[in-house]
């Protein structure tokens, strides 16, 4: 049976969209609706598959599949393509399963030649749209079929506007655009070696190939690996007929979105263009008006456009990004698609559209981007030291960033890697500059507004942009940035300011932000959700206090050796280190015991009755002395005898603690082992705080952990010491207040094939992904993210660098095998990771699936994971339909025969709605889990 390859877009519908790409099966659900929509058809991504199966070009059944569509489309629209008289135009975009925003190809205008280009300006009487048409199409299918650098177009346009006296593309008439397009084929000739196709088939199968092969271009692919889209989904093409919105003053183009994408507030937000085609709004290359201008100048258009939005944004339930024309003063559609938005905008919509009756609490929450959650972190311009501001242009991305200018996106990828801040600074980016968008702390441009592709991607990626900045001048040859009578070179400093759209000269200090009142709302919702714990990773009583703050609900690491390093500290440990008896280790010891506890007590009561889990020394000593290197070097400046005496005896003791293979070596319940005083010191401190605590009348919840256990035996030998100075230190009752627990860190895979046999020993279980990631692919992971890794990355022979999402394939099995073992022996053994991955959205859906009890993350990603967490258990679950089943939360559709919208369900859910967010209010109010005082400083 034939494979259907092509599909008009009256054919499909909204849940095709595997097959027909997000673009196309938005068209075809606008079509079925009755929407103004320029009919036209989509080749799917089977198509695509079938294409690079048969080595990058179009199998003839898919060739045979597209001008028979073609055909219909000729018949629909009464023109024919390649008509000298009356011509059928279509442009040919792209249209993945998940959205790329301007990261593949797009061609219009294709199907005009030098015979048809005649025939549609005697067919509109306007010549001069008709070769404005022509011009455009061999500029982008020279740039996108043929790879050509478009520099070489714009390079001659700017010679031909020049010559002729005209400011902008408008003032250029029909002779103009006659001479740029000879002139234009010569440069075609020229950079490609052939000739622009006059054979309109031909042009149609060329850009439809292009925009296949556009799939692995390198933006695209750098932006499915920051956004994790997989790579076979492939992209589907949408053919569409033509509508034109640069045929003259009652024509135009534009973006609206159906909410502020950067505010989220509930009003119309967009540019438009009179007399312009669409892809000079999203390209940046005239500054558009706002969409409110529309509504004064073509008001019964605007009327049109927002029961249009209105409609599509209840349709998807979500804010929609709507690319319209309108032409001769009729409006059509072209695409809908979930719109970008930054953080606090994706907060205030998923919120508003629960309070609405149009989302569930549940479906709200899988809204949020967990990454985006960064962005509320977002600092701010200190006001007091922001005095020199060279300019102001568009606020098209919140938050400040300090930097150096760099006006290449190569050098700003290569400043990024050499530790240097950057801001980039472009007449407006392209998909190309996505590498240096990526590496630069914000973004700056001349040109472009609000929907460019900079506003757009750096929304997208939570970094601060300033568009449209017409007051400064970019000259890219000398690498200079004038503004005002004054020049700023390449690597000097400029500070941008996000929401006012101010540009600062200098470095000016910046401030931090704090939590909105729907972040709060959602991560309480967030709370009421999930079922994994999160924890802190935190070493000290401050980042305890921060922990706590940001809404963690216990501490799950807590690394003793981070308490040495300090100055003062650091020397009583070296001098421990450097002992050659036991009695000289317990003196230095006993100097670093009331250090330790005075930490403990701060960390306890900054967590005030939370669990605390605190990991027993674990690097090797060596790491607390200094380098061999630096040591010769100070013994050949040392002054005194003495001075050499106490080098010479550290050079000793570095030389004797050496290890080829030190994260194989003697650390962790090893280093315990073989000094057991060390440990001994730890154990005392720990129960002495306790106790300190438990006689102001606080709650103290211990866990301590022993890393590294790789036998039964070591924990159980470590165990029994712990007990024993338990008893020797706490009273009676204190050890009744005292609720300690033991434990391990199953880093070595060992701990995890014999998990069973370790849990008779310990009451919990924390996993040390980043050792065990390292243990189990055999990895060195400082060896490996600067050498191979990246490579196997770029290669496909990985999915994800395994340190930063969890490899649940092999380290996830050993997880897996660890917890269920360990559950057979003890059915209540607590679990957890304690990895960087505590804090990545995918490993934390592993973690939920698994079965674990928390997750510990820094305590800047706390309120990442409190949503993660909750999107896992959504997922996993059936939640949303039951929930959805029982608030009635109404679920719009539009009837295809009359594009008119109806409810679905029981009502709208507004009650339900309104009770949740008064329960939330009240929670915060009376001081629940996550009092007001704590809650609003956090976050």
């Amino acid at each position: 049976m034939t494979n259907q390859y092509v599909y008009a877009f009256h054919e499909g519908n909204a849940r095709m969209k595997q097959l027909l790409g997000g673009k196309g099966a938005n068209l075809a659900e606008m079509t079925r609706a009755g929407l103004p929509v320029p009919p036209g058809f989509t080749v799917t991504t089977e198509a695509c598959h079938a294409y690079f199966k048969s080595g990058n070009q179009l199998t003839e059944e898919t060739i045979r599949q597209i001008f028979d569509a073609l055909a219909r489309l000729e018949s629909e629209t009464g023109q024919a393509f390649g008509d000298a008289r009356n011509p059928l135009l279509v442009s040919v975009r792209s249209g993945s399963v998940t959205s790329m925003p301007g990261m593949m190809d797009t061609i219009l205008n294709l199907g005009l030649n030098d015979e048809t280009v005649e025939g549609l300006a005697a067919a509109t009487g306007n010549p001069r749209f008709a070769y404005d048409c022509y011009r455009r199409l061999i500029q982008m299918f020279g740039s996108v079929v043929l790879g050509i650098e478009g520099m070489h177009f714009e390079r001659l346009l700017h010679r031909l506007k020049a010559k002729r006296g005209a400011e902008a593309d408008q003032d250029v008439a029909a002779e103009g655009w006659r001479e740029l397009i000879e002139n234009y084929k010569t440069c075609v000739r020229s950079q490609s070696g052939r000739e622009f196709p006059q054979n309109v088939r031909e042009q149609l199968g060329l850009a439809t190939e292009a925009v296949f092969r556009s799939w692995n271009n390198q933006r695209a692919q750098v932006y499915r690996r920051i956004n994790r889209i997989p790579d076979d989904q492939g992209t589907a093409v949408n053919v569409q007929s033509m509508v034109f919105g640069n045929k003259g003053d009652d024509c135009g183009t534009g973006v609206v979105f159906t909410r502020n994408p950067s505010s989220g507030e509930a009003n119309l937000f967009g540019e438009y263009l009179i007399n312009a085609q669409g892809e000079d709004v999203v390209a940046g290359v005239r500054t558009p008006q706002t969409i409110g201008t529309l509504r004064s100048e073509m008001p019964d258009m605007y009327a049109e456009l927002s029961q249009v939005c209105a409609l599509l944004e209840r349709r998807y339930q979500d804010m929609q990004d709507i690319e319209f024309t309108v032409e001769s003063g009729k409006l059509y559609v072209l695409q809908t698609r979930s719109g970008k938005r930054n953080a606090q905008a994706a907060m205030k919509i998923a919120v508003d559209l629960v309070q609405e009756g149009v989302l569930t609490m549940e479906k709200a929450l899988l809204r949020i981007e967990a990454s985006h959650l960064d962005q509320l972190l977002h600092r701010g311009i200190d006001e007091s030291a922001a005095a020199d501001v060279l300019a102001v242009g568009l606020p098209a991305s919140p938050g400040a960033a300090i930097g150096r200018i760099a006006f290449d996106p190569d050098v700003a990828s290569e400043w990024k890697q050499a530790g240097k801040p950057v801001i980039l600074v472009r007449p407006e980016t392209t998909p190309e500059d996505i590498h240096g968008v990526l590496a630069a702390e914000g973004v700056l441009t001349s040109r472009g507004g609000m929907t460019s592709h900079a506003a757009v991607v750096a929304r997208g990626m939570g970094k601060p942009c300033v568009c449209g900045c017409e007051d400064i001048r970019i000259d890219e040859e000398r690498k200079r940035l004038v503004v005002g009578g004054r020049e700023f070179a390449e690597g000097e400093w400029i500070t941008l300011d996000g929401a006012s759209g101010r540009v600062i000269a200098g470095a000016v200090p910046l401030k931090e932000a704090t939590a909105s009142p729907e972040l709060l709302q959602m991560l309480a919702w967030a709370d009421e959700v999930r079922s994994l714990r999160v924890y802190a990773n935190a070493d000290t009583p401050e980042d305890a206090r921060i922990a706590r703050e940001f809404g963690a609900e216990g501490i799950g690491l807590c690394r003793t050796e981070h308490m040495f390093f300090a100055p003062s500290r650091l020397e009583i440990m070296q001098r421990m280190i450097v002992a050659d008896t036991p009695e000289e280790r317990k003196e230095a010891l006993d100097g670093l015991l009331p250090i330790q506890q005075s930490d403990f007590e701060g960390i306890f009561a900054a967590m005030d009755g939370l669990p605390v889990t605190v990991r027993l020394l674990d690097p090797p000593l060596h790491e607390f002395l200094p380098k061999a290197g630096e040591l010769q070097t100070s013994l050949a400046e040392a002054k005194s005898e003495a001075e050499r005496t106490e080098i010479k005896q550290l050079i000793r003791k570095v030389q004797s603690l050496h290890e080829a293979n030190p994260m194989l070596g003697q650390r962790g319940c090893r280093l315990g082992i073989v000094y057991p005083e060390i440990y001994d010191m730890q154990i005392e401190a720990l129960f002495k705080a306790a106790a300190a605590r438990i006689e102001q009348q606080a709650d103290v919840r211990l866990e301590i952990m022993i890393p590294l256990v790789g036998d039964a035996s070591e924990l159980k030998l470590l165990r029994g010491r712990i007990d024993e100075i338990a008893g020797q230190i706490l009273t009676e009752e204190e050890r009744r207040n005292c609720r300690y627990t033991v434990g391990t860190m199953i880093e070595v895979p060992r701990a995890a094939l014999t998990a069973g046999r370790i849990a008779e020993y310990a009451d919990f279980f924390s996993f040390g992904t980043n050792d065990l990631t390292q243990m189990t692919f055999g990895y060195s992971r400082d060896d490996a993210e600067g050498k191979f890794l990246t490579h196997y990355l770029d290669r496909k022979l990985l999915p994800h660098n395994p340190f930063q999402v969890l490899d649940a394939e092999g380290v996830g099995q050993l997880i897996d095998l660890a917890v269920t073992s360990g559950r057979a022996v003890k059915p209540a053994l607590k679990t957890g990771i304690c990895g960087e991955h505590g804090g990545d959205k995918d490993s934390i859906a592993f973690c939920h699936r698994a079965g674990l009890n928390y997750v510990s993350c820094s305590p800047y990603r706390i309120p990442l994971a409190r949503i993660a967490a909750a999107q896992a258990a959504v997922e996993q679950g059936a939640m949303v339909a039951e929930r959805g089943t029982e608030t009635g939360a109404g679920i719009v559709e539009i009837a295809p025969e009359t594009g008119m919208e109806h409810e679905t369900a029981n009502g709208t859910g507004n009650e339900t709605g309104n009770e949740t967010a008064t329960r939330i209010e009240t929670e915060i109010a009376t001081g629940g889990e996550m009092g007001a005082d704590q809650a609003a400083k956090a976050i």
